[in-house]
């Protein structure tokens, strides 16, 4: 009798563990939906960067994204694929976000100005926790909007979270142009484009500090 009931201790505890090891699996397996594998796997280099003047590519762009699992064993393709598209002759770029190639996951590439050689990186889940009161203006584009340049205000500093491919968060300190690419590829996984930023920058005054590069603080603003 006792055997027979460690026997089926055994059985039910490996059902166990092969139920958790199957949840684990579709855990991963179901990060992207259907149609951002067929975009993932469907070709090999650069992808379509998705484009405002298209309004169903619109509809992406301006959608909020979703974090992704760091394990998800597509996201490697993804980013390889992301950096062969925003260093592609045709369009280069400082930087690019999942939406901009139709994955309304949170995944962005910049380009490191502030490490030597200029890198690009990949970033899991980013997160901006905090933001200098302190602004600079310079002029930006975008991929996703063809032949367009304008003047946006972004904080000079940010602190910057994110998750490694491990699995663990890092958080970092950004300043500078890097910053800038940062915030600009973030937005982006809000469904956020730099002319929205125009727009709210034109509504929100603020008071130039006078300097070689242009740097301004929100009226009313706490001291820096």
């Amino acid at each position: 009798m006792q055997q027979a009931f460690i026997i089926l201790l055994c059985m039910i505890q490996t059902s166990t563990l092969m139920a958790q090891k199957t949840s684990t699996k579709q855990k991963i397996e179901s990060t992207f939906a259907a149609h951002e594998r067929k975009l993932i796997t469907d070709g090999k280099g650069t992808m379509h960067v998705f484009l405002v003047t298209d309004e169903m590519e619109l509809a992406v762009l301006s959608a909020t994204s979703k974090d992704i699992d760091p394990a998800d064993p597509l996201l490697q393709t993804l980013i390889a694929r992301m950096l062969a598209t925003v260093q592609d002759e045709a369009h280069a770029g400082v930087g690019i976000a999942a939406p901009q190639v139709g994955i309304n996951k949170n995944l962005i590439l910049v380009q490191r100005f502030d490490k030597v050689g200029g890198p690009f990186e990949s970033y899991i889940n980013p997160k901006i926790i905090w933001r200098s009161t302190l602004l600079r203006t310079g002029a930006e584009g975008c991929l996703s909007i063809p032949d367009r340049r304008e003047e946006v205000e972004r904080s000079y500093a940010i602190r910057l979270q994110y998750d490694l491919p491990s699995g663990d968060v890092v958080e970092e300190n950004v300043e500078g142009f890097t910053a800038v690419i940062f915030q600009h590829e973030i937005d982006h996984l809000f469904g956020i484009l730099y002319p929205d930023r125009v727009e709210e920058q034109e509504a929100t005054p603020s008071t130039s500090l006078n300097t070689s590069i242009k740097f301004s603080a929100k009226d009313g603003a706490p001291p820096l």
